[in-house]
């Protein structure tokens, strides 16, 4: 069975021509749990994302700030494993049609298996991989894979990237190009900043791919100065902190990111 490529490129292209931004949501799996995190995540869905983030939880991120940590460590306490990932992809695919990827370090990939975890991603209908950690040059038995299977492979650029590297990561990937708006670990901020724009200016000079920012949007006012430059713009942090802030009322939780979702997707499409 081929993954969802062509659906995240037909998805990202409608937002495209309704001349907005994409919103991308992510949570991790397993969070607050692994059914709890397919309901979030189909509510986030429901409520204004054109795709949604599933994470790999992992003991040791590298770009995760402290609020994806805590929702990460929340996760591998409750015992989440790959094959539970990979339900999350599934399961969300199928209540909403949209387009699912999986954000993972690439460490898990490699011990699972990259034949088998591309596969079986695509088999669940997932639409590729974020993989902010794999250096392109590492990269082409994971992308043979992925291709074989109809998988995008996304990979991450940051303002640190110089232009030929920008050049030689996105000549390789597909789907679009992760956009980190700042050196540093994703979290909320109180700016997003021109940093970001002039990343997405240089990294669009090198390739026809949609370029999506992520690494501190945290509100709808963001999310519009950022839909001014950038073809997607990606929010996670803010709707970890959202079920954060009821945890033990999941029911509020699964209300607080379905809304906030609909003020980002306002937000995203304030063009001017």
């Amino acid at each position: 069975m081929a993954g969802n490529v062509e659906l995240l490129n037909s998805v990202l292209a409608q937002a495209r021509t309704e001349n907005r931004a994409a919103l991308v949501g992510y949570l991790p799996a397993g969070f607050p749990t692994v059914d709890g995190g397919v309901r979030a995540m189909t509510e986030m869905l429901d409520g204004g994302c054109d795709v949604v983030e599933v994470g790999l939880p992992h003991s040791d991120p590298v770009l995760d700030g402290p609020v994806i940590q805590t929702a990460d460590d929340i996760a591998l306490r409750g015992g989440v494993k790959i094959v539970d990932v990979i339900r999350t992809v599934g399961e969300v695919h199928a209540a909403t049609g949209a387009p699912v990827l999986c954000m993972t370090y690439w460490n898990p990939v490699d011990r699972y298996g990259v034949e088998r975890f591309a596969a079986d991603l695509a088999a669940a209908g997932g639409a590729g991989c974020i993989l902010p950690d794999l250096p392109v040059e590492e990269s082409e038995v994971w992308r043979k894979a992925a291709e074989q299977h109809g998988l995008a492979t996304v990979f991450v650029v940051a303002p640190s990237s110089r232009d030929e590297r920008l050049a030689k990561i996105t000549a390789a990937g597909s789907g679009f190009v992760y956009a980190a708006s700042l050196m540093g670990v994703t979290g909320t901020r109180t700016s997003v900043g021109l940093e970001a724009q002039n990343l997405v200016t240089r990294t669009r000079a090198t390739t026809d791919l949609p370029v999506c920012v992520g690494l501190g949007v945290s509100n709808p006012e963001q999310a519009a100065e950022v839909a001014q430059f950038a073809d997607g713009v990606i929010v996670g942090s803010a709707f970890v902190k959202r079920l954060l802030a009821d945890a033990d009322d999941l029911e509020a939780g699964l209300a607080g990111v379905r809304a906030l979702a609909g003020e980002l997707a306002e937000g995203v499409r304030k063009r001017v």
